[in-house]
């Protein structure tokens, strides 16, 4: 029987010393840490490699549930799969232990709490882009192309992948700005670029 690890921080700029520290002293064996979003399970690799070589009596410890994942679909998954392999997982914060009955049923009433969390949070995120808005301080993401070189470019004659290529843009982008600007010739955003 084995005790991994897994430690996750979300930035590169986050620290992850305190988990590494409390799945040491929680007696894990071997340790994976990463730092990349939990929003999903695409690309986070240390976790996937854990997945694939986790063995029948094994336990997977976190310290805590949103260190593994953020949704309620993903975190199943992830038990899922544990329990596929015969393996456990334990949460040191909450005292989980997927290994005994009540550990199972805690663990799916722990997950629905933080997805609710995550849930708050986004709305709390929209309701201030949306003040921002009102308040003319937020105004989004810059507009990224410059429809006017686009569209002098294809005055000339050159095509829409070539026009992507000379100015490091998608070809999607080219037709894009090219359709806004047939719509409606006057259609530039401050700067002269394409909303």
């Amino acid at each position: 029987m084995s005790i991994i690890g897994y430690a996750r921080v979300s930035t590169t700029d986050q620290n992850l010393e305190v988990q590494q520290q409390a799945l040491t002293a929680a007696g894990c064996e071997l340790i994976r840490a990463e730092k990349i979003t939990g929003t999903k399970l695409a690309g986070r690799e240390q976790l996937a490699t854990i997945l694939a070589f986790i063995q029948a009596g094994d336990v997977l410890v976190v310290t805590k549930v949103d260190r593994l994942a953020r949704s309620l679909v993903d975190l199943f998954e992830i038990v899922g799969a544990l329990e596929k392999k015969g393996a456990a997982l334990r949460v040191l914060n909450a005292q989980i232990d997927t290994g005994t009955a009540a550990g199972k049923a805690f663990l799916g009433m722990l997950g629905v709490f933080a997805e609710f969390e995550t849930n708050i949070r986004k709305e709390r995120q929209l309701e201030g882009i949306a003040k921002a808005k009102s308040e003319g301080v937020y105004k989004g993401r810059p507009a990224s192309i410059n429809g006017e070189e686009v569209h002098a470019l294809a005055t000339q004659g050159v095509g829409p992948s070539e026009i992507a290529k000379r100015l490091h843009i998608g070809r999607a982008s080219v037709y894009r700005a090219l359709a806004a600007k047939v719509k409606n010739p006057d259609a530039t955003s401050r700067h002269g670029l394409l909303e």
